[in-house]
């Protein structure tokens, strides 16, 4: 049987599902809002859903909670300070939870921070993407540069001292000068983290049906090199292939993901990881993604349109996919405590991943080279198992965060 570490982080991800506009390159579980948001309902259905997840686990308690979308600032305060509430009395909060509620700039939810702050937000991330008018129309974002601004200066007055901007490159009619714009921007804004990443075209979306025309490859790359040195000179470090932060600063949430801890998922189209110590598995569940099927499964509290064992050969991959994004890498200890499987398992892998210098490895920690992150999918190529050897961006990782692209259903 998989030995696993007995101490395993676990998180719990909240999943808001509408919008008020579906963006065209957006690949999450999100719906246009054509109604009156049936928040009340959407509270109760949630803790019905943790209260099922819960039954289950042993003493649960929680590090961290990411609230993410969708939109979940079109949520009130109210309807916030009453999910916080009732998360804290079905699991045990850790001293200090990092509690993120993801936010548009727009102004009609800009004017709840300070409720949110007050219900128990800690962190707050907000969806700038771009500060250039003509760049935020082509991406079908409803707000425009000052609105990114405005909404940035509320969240510092509603005393979030703990915020991320998430910025796109590559975006289409992007120069290298308006990228760096952008990064310029944000940096004048003083946040304490910030998510730099690449737009890219994803299945099931208006993008990828009707494709916009993006900057070529290797502009591209001089975007996300110049701005990773500008982030880097102003004092954000590097600590993920897309995340920046002060220090002290890092997403404690998605540090968990990288680090394949466990996280309950609940809402609509939610995912989560579970390590079951007594049988040695872990299972990943994903939750009816409508969030009128949703609503509807509350009386019967069967929330899950699926839930699965992981295959133990697919492990070093699932594994790998999150760790190796990890820009100081990882303890190679890690890899047994977290997947229950001897490195061993891994032995050749890492031995070939180490001679094409895609890692380092030394004193039994190993860190992803800068050519490894460049080439983050070859590298992860290695860990497939033989027979299956195919791109691994078919592959799920982590469910949502700053700037992570979202789980896609295959």
């Amino acid at each position: 049987m998989p030995e696993f570490s007995d101490s395993i982080p676990l998180s719990l991800y909240v999943h808001v599902p509408w919008c008020v506009k579906k963006c065209p390159y957006c690949d999450f579980n999100s719906h246009t809002l054509k109604a009156e948001l049936p928040e009340k309902a959407y509270v109760d259905a949630l803790l019905a859903d943790l209260e099922t997840e819960c039954a289950v686990l042993q003493s649960p308690s929680v590090e961290s909670v990411f609230i993410g979308g969708g939109t979940p600032s079109l949520l009130s305060p109210d309807a916030v300070a009453r999910l916080i509430e009732g998360i804290g009395d079905l699991v045990e909060l850790s001293p200090g939870c990092e509690i993120t509620l993801e936010a548009n700039p727009g102004t009609a939810e800009a004017v709840r921070f300070v409720g949110f702050r007050q219900a128990g937000v800690t962190r707050l991330s907000i969806g700038v993407q771009s500060f250039d008018d003509e760049l935020l129309a082509a991406i079908g974002r409803i707000h425009d540069g000052r609105d990114a601004r405005a909404a940035t200066e509320m969240a510092k007055e509603a005393n979030f001292d703990s915020l991320n901007l998430d910025l796109m490159y590559a975006l289409p009619g992007q120069t290298r000068a308006k990228a760096l714009s952008d990064v310029q921007s944000a940096l004048e804004l003083e946040p304490t983290h910030i998510s730099y990443y690449q737009l890219t075209l994803e299945p099931n979306t208006l993008f990828i049906r009707q494709p916009p025309e993006l900057p070529a490859e290797e502009t591209a790359w001089r975007m996300s090199q110049q701005g990773i040195e500008l982030l880097e000179a102003r004092g954000y470090a590097r600590y993920e292939v897309s995340a920046f932060a002060r220090p002290g600063f890092e997403c404690r949430h998605n540090l968990n993901y990288w680090r394949f801890g466990d996280y309950l998922g609940i809402g609509a189209g939610a995912h989560g990881k579970v390590t079951d110590f007594g049988r040695g598995e872990i299972s990943r569940s994903l939750k009816l993604r409508h969030p009128r099927a949703y609503l509807e499964a509350a009386g019967d509290r069967r929330f899950d349109l699926r839930r699965e064992v992981l295959a133990r050969n697919m492990l070093p991959l699932e594994f790998m996919i999150n760790a190796l994004r990890l820009v100081a890498g990882f303890e190679l200890a890690l890899f047994s405590e977290r997947s229950g499987l001897p490195l061993g398992k891994i032995s050749h892998a890492l031995a070939e991943a180490e001679s094409k210098n895609l890692v380092a490895i030394r004193n039994g920690m190993l860190r992803p080279t800068t050519l490894g992150i460049e080439f983050l999918d070859d590298l992860l190529l290695l860990f497939m198992p033989g027979t299956q050897r195919r791109p691994p961006g078919v592959v799920p990782c982590a469910p949502a965060g700053d700037g992570l692209i979202s789980y896609r259903d295959h």
